[in-house]
Formats: structure tokens, sequence, C-alpha cells
């Protein structure tokens, strides 16, 4: 199957948070109990938090199928925050949050930001390892009661390396 790489563009968002929601749902219980799942599909993103994150200067990077159709996702803010990594269960094990995760360190060099940094689920962090990122530390915390942990995870772009000079 072939893929693409895009950015976000107006009408991607609704088929972001339906496709963010069929990963969790999907692959969260390979790492998550079900209450931990449920809280965290409660709590996930809807179609407007897309809009106004690609509005506000987030770069939303997008996997398409031939067909145009977004099968995987990352979102970089401004900041080197890459806030989430997110693929459709039925594109996995295709490298497409490898191809994501280095669009984004690409993007991060030539706009000169220095660190990026996320907080990997422990389904993620294998696949932010092998982007380069390195846990900093396991976070605990609460989503409606219920204890979920993630990974604090960063990597160092050096904006020189790999730049052509005149």
């Amino acid at each position: 199957m072939g893929y693409s790489i895009r950015s976000f563009e107006d009408g991607d968002a609704e088929a972001l948070a339906e496709l963010g929601r069929a990963a969790i749902g999907a692959i969260g219980p390979d790492a998550y109990s079900e209450e931990q799942v449920e809280a965290w599909l409660a709590n996930f993103a809807g179609p407007e938090v897309y809009q106004a994150q690609a509005d506000a200067g987030t770069q939303i990077f997008i996997a398409t199928d031939e067909d145009d159709e977004p099968v995987a996702y990352a979102m970089l803010e401004q900041t080197g925050h890459l806030d989430h990594l997110y693929c459709h269960p039925d594109h996995t094990k295709e490298g497409l949050a490898t191809s994501l995760l280095e669009t984004a360190a690409l993007y991060a060099k030539y706009h000169g930001i220095t660190h990026l940094f996320t907080e990997a689920s422990h389904i993620a962090k294998p696949a932010f390892e092998k982007a380069g990122y390195n846990a900093m530390k396991k976070r605990t915390f609460e989503i409606d009661g219920v204890e979920i942990t993630n990974w604090a995870m960063v990597k160092t772009i050096d904006p020189a390396r790999g730049r052509r000079t005149a």
C-alpha cells in the first residue's frame, strides 16, 4: 500500500478524531486496563481541538493512504511538544510512526527547534525510542480518578547537522 505524508487540511478534523479513538480502542488494551482505556477515550480530543490547534500554528502531519484518507498523524506544537502520535489499527506495522516522527524532526531542524518532547504511552514508547527519543521518567497521572502512566521523553535536534551552506 502506498502512503504519503501531508499537512493538515480543512476537513481533516473529524477523520483525525475518529482515527485517534479507533487506535486507543483497538491498541490501548495491549498495555492498559479496560478502565484506563475508557477514561482515555472519554477525554480524547474532539474534532474542534484539531482545527483549533492548526489555527494556533500547531503542525499536524498526516499519513494518508492512496485515496488521501488519513491513516496516522502526529501533532507538533511550536514549542517542540509532540502532542499526538496515532495510527489507525488497520495500518500499524507499516512504518508510519517512524515516518511521521522523522517528518516532525526535519520540520524542527528547519525551524530551529532544538528539542522535541512528548509524553508517550507504553504502546508508543518503542517508536519514539527508535526515532532517537530518550525516556526521562515514567509519569503517573489521573484522568477522571483513573491512574494512568506514560513516559516523558525528549529528543535533541542539532539544527546545524545536515544543513547545506553556500
